[in-house]
């Protein structure tokens, strides 16, 4: 690990880091193993959907998050050498990853056929079309988070790992407002499958670039902070897509 990735790590609290770690996946395991037992119960909608939510996991948190973890180094390297200004490099970094994993997502509801369901009656994402889901329901409204928490970390040196579980924390709360007892009780899943999205666009931040030291006070206010800061971008991209071109905000097949 370079120097500079080494220091970030540190910042973060090196040795708390790896018991919160465990402490999210056995979470994640107990929750999908709950909903495994709740499913056999059920019927076969159900039993496709916590597939398609194992799918995601394997696919996107644990390879995902493996590739990140094994290649950070590596991959900062070549971020820090992109000729672009850091917040940018961040915001168009997470924004690639969110592509990725919605990608991921768009692809297990879209096997709903391979597990003995018809499109529809499964799903992990409002739609089988990539585009539809990026670009009406789930990446247009991170964008502006992302450049939020990039405005955030302008000001305060969150470490990687806090960025991590912050925007995790974040993803939560975007969660609840569609599904607020699914956000509760996979709260671990939402912190990997948010976290992961900027963790590694975090890690690729420049040292010396003016940022403050973080005080605790600052981790209890930095997730309404990035809510308050992203809401001027928000609002007219919800009211665009709500009211103006009328799009459907549920799940549509």
């Amino acid at each position: 690990m370079s120097e500079e990735g080494s220091a970030k790590e540190e910042s973060a609290g090196s040795s708390l880091a790896p018991r919160i770690i465990k402490l999210l996946i056995a979470g994640l395991v107990l929750s999908i193993g709950f909903l495994c037992l709740v499913a056999s119960r059920t019927g076969a909608p159900e039993v496709a959907t916590v597939k398609m939510v194992c799918g995601l996991i394997v696919l996107w948190i644990v390879l995902g998050g493996a590739l990140m973890h094994y290649f950070r180094d590596s991959v900062r390297q070549f971020i820090l050498g992109v000729p672009l200004e850091w917040r940018v490099k961040f915001t168009l970094f997470a924004t690639l990853l969110a592509l990725v994993e919605e990608a991921i997502a768009v692809l297990m509801t879209n096997l709903a056929p391979l597990l003995g369901v018809e499109k529809g009656e499964a799903y992990l994402t409002a739609s089988t079309n990539y585009l539809d889901v990026v670009l009406f329901h789930s990446v247009v409204v991170f964008i502006p988070l992302f450049i939020a928490l990039a405005v955030l970390l302008t000001r305060y040196d969150f470490s990687p790992f806090a960025v991590f579980l912050l925007f995790g924390i974040t993803g939560i709360l975007c969660e609840a407002t569609i599904n607020p007892a699914g956000a509760f009780f996979g709260i671990a899943q939402w912190i990997f499958i948010y976290g992961l999205m900027v963790y590694l666009p975090a890690y690729c931040l420049p040292q010396g670039r003016g940022a403050r030291p973080v005080e605790w006070y600052h981790y209890v206010f930095s997730v309404p902070a990035v809510f308050l800061i992203a809401l001027p971008l928000l609002i007219p991209i919800i009211y665009l897509i709500g009211h103006i071109l009328k799009h459907p905000s549920g799940a549509h097949f």
